[in-house]
């Protein structure tokens, strides 16, 4: 997987801030944060509100420690959790690079599947030779509950060279008690955080004059030693010509703030600074060639400089003066003037945000700023190219929400249909699935079947492999000759897999496993090999579908994919493929709890079907309750090609309840050319009414060609005929 985001501009997510030039180091806190360290104890909690000094004091004090640290700057988008996990790999990335790059694979392929990302993340941390400082500043954005389930599992995993901290305004809901019980959390609240004279003075900065010791006092006692107050009071003594009258009349609590900046601050800036602030409202962060090209100035990166030298509330990101951000409490309030002072100029900055983010190859923030300019055709332009990057990073709920805010537009636009529609699909949604691809099909234009690998997921995902086998038969030549995505080739393989048509999955197969390789889609190339070994179970020896169950399972462990759920077919089959009863036992048991997380019924059938097989086999009554759910769940597929089979056997020859003939081995009669008109009809679905009709005969004489047909394959129902169709090549 590729990241989505302009590499500079990611930096500043994944990187301490630069410590304020009126840094106040503050012992007791640092001899707090070091005494837990010291302790071992996997969390660190810095929870109090805005404004309480909690970045300034962790960067501060970081850099004093020796040890690596991995930080990252939450954002409200963060809360998707393939994002999260995302970021944070690559936060730990900055100081372990091959740890960070094996994480990306995991976490796009189990779309930041917390079960999956965890274990994979811990079992790497755990092999560090080094301590590592896991720092998460401004945690209290993320509101979605498996990050924070997560997280919770992480802290409880850590290894103990593995210290996670966790800046936020609100408590994260986590069992804390459990571990303060446990002493596994040192905690640093708003009373610790608020500053004393002694420190005050500090941070007061540049003063005309040093304030006298009670007027500090009483200056403290009104901001109640909260950071920003003081700060904001420290801009303010610069200008003011009777300090005592300044501290007298001064409000430093957060309720008045946005009226004392907009009253004591900005009111005194040129003309010229007071519209760039305005302007650059709109960003989140700034670098002198933004500036200037949002505000169509010059010097934007000498004026961030000389703003960040005389202004606490201009908070810089990196060690180079390039990249800064506005403090919140200053970006909110020039926010609200902009958006009263110049509402009708606010669309063309976004644009122009916009256009500079794209040339830099940020689409992601570019996206951002065209919708913030209700440039919606702009937004679906770019989505072109940003959508397909978040769907192979696992983002899908990133997509989803940028899809919902297109609205209509996305409707209108083939592209971000398609998109819309694998969101859907992937979210399990599959009825929303098919109607998008119905307003594909309304777009699509001709030679350009956008939707295929979509359909033919669909038609597999919910049993139909006919389906999936009309739409892949139709691109298999071009498949095999051009190669194409490895996620199209990786479906085509699948749907003739599943149909029990080995030759032609294996040679499809082979081209989406060197297509992935070749792409590093490590998600694409795992899944091609698990539906390889799928194909290879039904005919081929069980020792040749071992080993290529083993290849898939390797394969998936080397990127960090076995605990994806898409590879419990692979366990399954090297479980019913063993020759020792102990390590098919554990396969069972890895298999069923992988694929009851989130496997699609044909699938979940298949690993039922096959777990059950290998129980029986084994003396276990277990394994019956497995064929009676697998005989539930492949039931309600319109056509479950080899897995249905696979049941079918199972079922015939443990002599289960359910039991249906098992298949035949060989054609028993030729059938005659009216059965085979009858037959072609069978994968439909059509009642046997309906095909009565399609044929200008009546309903007795579909019944008894039904009937000849079933005989002479050996099966018992309409779902085996046509399977058994499938592999002697009569449909």
């Amino acid at each position: 997987m590729t990241e989505d985001w302009q590499p500079g501009l990611a930096a500043t997510k994944v990187q301490p801030p630069a410590p304020p030039r009126h840094l106040v180091h503050r012992s007791r806190l640092d001899d707090a944060l070091d005494a837990a360290l010291d302790r071992h104890v996997p969390l660190v909690l810095v929870s109090a509100p805005a404004g309480s000094g909690k970045t300034t004091l962790l960067a501060a004090w970081l850099a004093t420690r020796s040890e690596a640290v991995a930080w990252l700057q939450v954002e409200e988008p963060d809360s998707d959790p393939a994002r999260f996990w995302s970021y944070l790999a690559r936060a730990i990335g900055r100081t372990q690079p091959a740890l960070g790059a094996e994480l990306q694979p995991v976490i796009a392929g189990s779309r930041g599947d917390g079960d999956a990302v965890v274990p994979e993340l811990v079992n790497r941390l755990a092999d560090l030779g080094e301590p590592l400082l896991l720092v998460i500043d401004d945690y209290h954005l993320v509101d979605d509950e498996r990050i924070h389930r997560g997280v919770e599992r992480l802290v409880d995993l850590c290894p103990p060279q593995v210290t996670v901290v966790l800046a936020t305004r609100m408590d994260p809901p986590f069992r804390i008690g459990r571990l303060r019980v446990r002493n596994q959390v040192a905690e640093v609240r708003a009373d610790d955080l608020r500053f004393v004279p002694e420190e005050a003075a500090g941070l007061l900065g540049d003063t005309t004059s040093p304030l006298a010791p009670e007027l500090l006092a009483e200056l403290c006692g009104r901001t109640e030693g909260w950071a920003a107050g003081l700060v904001l009071a420290g801009l303010s003594l610069q200008r003011a010509d009777d300090p005592q009258s300044f501290v007298a009349a001064f409000r430093g609590d957060d309720h008045l703030v946005v009226e004392y900046l907009r009253d004591e601050l900005l009111t005194g800036l040129a003309d010229d600074d007071h519209r760039r602030l305005l302007e650059t409202s709109v960003l989140d962060e700034l670098s002198g060639e933004l500036v200037d090209a949002v505000t169509g100035t010059h010097g934007g990166a000498e004026w961030l400089r000389e703003t960040a030298r005389s202004n606490q509330l201009l908070v810089a990101l990196d060690r180079t003066g390039t990249w800064f951000r506005y403090h919140r409490l200053l970006r909110d309030l020039l926010h609200l003037e902009a958006e009263a002072s110049m509402p009708d100029h606010l669309p063309e900055l976004h644009r122009r945000a916009a256009t500079w983010f794209e040339a830099a190859d940020d689409h992601g923030r570019a996206i951002a700023h065209r919708l913030a300019a209700d440039d919606l055709d702009g937004a679906a332009r770019l989505l072109h190219v940003l959508g397909p990057r978040l769907l192979r990073a696992g983002q899908v709920e990133t997509l989803s929400g940028l899809l919902t805010r297109l609205g209509e537009v996305a409707r209108a636009d083939v592209g971000c249909a398609v998109l819309a529609g694998w969101c859907a699909f992937l979210g399990g949604r599959y009825a929303e699935t098919e109607q998008w691809l119905g307003v594909v099909l309304g777009l699509e234009p001709a030679g350009f079947p956008a939707s295929t690998s979509l359909r033919i997921n669909l038609s597999l995902a919910t049993g139909d492999v006919t389906g999936a086998l009309d739409v892949a038969r139709a691109v298999l030549p071009a498949c095999l000759r051009d190669g194409g995505p490895a996620e199209l080739a990786t479906a085509v393989g699948a749907a003739h897999g599943w149909a029990g048509m080995v030759d032609e999955a294996r040679a499809a197969l082979e081209v989406a496993a060197a297509g992935a390789d070749a792409t590093h889609n490590r998600s694409a190339q795992t899944v091609s090999l698990v539906h390889r070994c799928v194909a290879e179970l039904e005919h081929s020896a069980p020792a040749v579908a071992h080993r290529a169950a083993q290849v898939a399972i390797d394969t998936a462990e080397r990127f960090g994919l076995a605990g994806y759920h898409g590879v419990a077919p692979a366990f399954a089959v090297r479980a019913r493929t063993a020759d020792d009863e102990a390590p098919a036992r554990d396969d069972v048991a890895f298999a069923l709890a992988s694929a009851r997380r989130s496997s699609t019924p044909l699938a979940f059938g298949f690993v039922l079907a096959l777990c059950g097989d290998t129980l029986l086999d084994l003396g276990d009554d277990a394994g019956a309750v497995l064929l009676d759910e697998a005989h539930s769940v492949l039931d309600r597929c319109p056509d479950p090609g080899i897995a249905g089979r696979h049941l079918a056997r199972a079922e015939a020859r443990h002599g289960t309840p359910t039991s249906r003939p098992a298949p035949a081995a060989g054609l028993v009669e030729q059938l005659t050319d009216r059965e085979l008109a009858v037959l072609r009809y069978l994968p439909s679905g059509l009642s046997q009414r309906d095909i009565a009709r399609e044929l200008y005969v009546s309903i007795n004489t579909v019944r008894t060609h039904c009937r000849a047909i079933y005989r002479k394959l050996g099966v018992g129902d309409r779902r085996a005929a046509v399977q058994a169709a499938r592999d002697h090549r009569l449909l």
